[in-house]
């Protein structure tokens, strides 16, 4: 089965070449082109990965990624045209996993969707062979310490593991 990616991006030129070259690798693509759409859209699909612009209509992007990281573990690649550090150490902080800026070339952002979906695919190996794990609630236990993906939360003895 394909590795499913949203793709968030207002500019609808861009949207379009980064669902058509996606789509050429095999991956099954759904784009929206605004915050609140994005978290539907996460919802409904559950995505792989998330190609996440910031600088989005009705919610921007740094939203859209701190809310989703709270429910799901889809990993998220941070594309946008603010290079200023503070914007990717906020990105890489509310929960994005990678940061690419405009311009990019689609070699290099092809590699970076294939390097994030291949640690996805390895860390749930590794998950599935250390751990017993409960699909429908992404629960993961190893004796008496609970991980909840879906929640980012952890459980030692039943009192909460503080960071």
């Amino acid at each position: 089965m394909p590795d499913i990616i949203l793709i968030v991006e207002d500019e609808l030129s861009l949207q379009e070449t980064l669902a058509y070259s996606l789509k050429k690798e095999g991956y099954t693509v759904e784009t929206v082109g605004d915050g609140r759409s994005a978290l539907e859209a996460a919802r409904r699909l559950k995505p792989d990965l998330i190609v996440l612009d910031i600088m989005l209509p009705e919610m921007d992007g740094f939203e859209v990624a701190r809310i989703l990281r709270k429910e799901m573990s889809a990993a998220i690649l941070m594309l946008t045209a603010r290079d200023d550090e503070i914007d990717r150490v906020v990105g890489l902080e509310v929960g994005a996993d990678d940061y690419l800026t405009k311009p990019f070339s689609m070699r290099e952002l092809l590699a970076r969707v294939k390097a994030q979906l291949r640690r996805a695919r390895l860390l749930r190996e590794e998950l599935g062979k250390t751990a017993t794990s409960t699909p429908a609630h992404e629960t993961l236990t190893f004796d008496n310490l609970v991980i909840n993906l879906t929640r980012h939360e952890a459980l030692l003895n039943g009192a909460p593991l503080q960071v």
